[in-house]
């Protein structure tokens, strides 16, 4: 359970980020919610999910009224989700919107539509970092799975080390695809509540030119006033 701590805990919920290459539900050995839950002394609820190779922070429920509020939440899109990616493309444009449906393509991925019948929305904006490196902050308006990576693949931008949707023999020399679920807001029983969270793993993530950058991301809500 290394770096697994709580950010926040609350007699309904706790906050906890999840590190990197840690699966989220059990697979060959037990996963972020059952680490979690151990780390908490009581059982936990996951009421969303992180990819594997996402880092970040990550709620789970104490009890099951709480994972319904939680899930409704999610499906009303009343949690605010924002997360730090970074590629070695340069992005098609360099902030906006990513609209359209997602469908499963081969082995397991998935890829992005011209369609609109259920799209996948997220919106973004990016700026240079080191020689080759783009930093994206994201915010998605759906939950839908590999979102956030697919969204940039369609940018031309896929996420470094995303050894599914980037060129792979280039993503396998990174130390850890570079998407952390970074911060959250929302408001439960009428408190509001917000979190951040830099990333802690990656030596893209850690250095000084991305420390600078995210001083200017503290409050990344204030980078997507609501308009669509």
């Amino acid at each position: 359970m290394a770096r697994m701590i709580h950010v926040f805990d609350h007699h309904d919920f706790a906050v906890i980020p999840k590190p990197s290459g840690m699966s989220f539900h059990s697979e060959t050995g037990p996963g972020f919610v059952v680490q979690a839950a151990e780390l908490a002394g009581c059982p936990l609820y996951p009421v969303h999910r992180l990819d594997k190779m996402t880092s970040g922070l990550a709620i789970l429920a104490k009890h099951s009224e709480a994972a319904a509020a939680f899930t409704k939440m999610f499906e009303t899109r009343s949690v605010e989700k924002y997360y730090l990616a970074l590629s070695l493309r340069k992005p098609k444009k360099k902030q906006g919107w990513i609209k359209g449906d997602m469908a499963k393509a081969r082995r397991g991925d998935w890829k992005l539509l011209k369609t609109m019948e259920n799209p996948a929305v997220t919106r973004f904006i990016s700026t240079p970092l080191r020689e080759g490196e783009r930093a994206f902050l994201i915010k998605p308006y759906t939950g839908k799975t590999h979102q956030i990576r697919v969204a940039l693949k369609s940018l031309g931008s896929p996420i470094a080390g995303d050894v599914r949707y980037a060129d792979k023999a280039e993503a396998v020399k990174e130390a850890r695809g570079y998407l952390h679920a970074y911060a959250l807001r929302f408001t439960y029983n009428g408190e509001p509540f917000s979190f951040t969270l830099p990333p802690d793993e990656g030596e893209r993530f850690l250095s000084p030119m991305f420390g600078d950058l995210l001083q200017t991301w503290q409050a990344p809500w204030e980078h997507f006033p609501e308009k669509r």
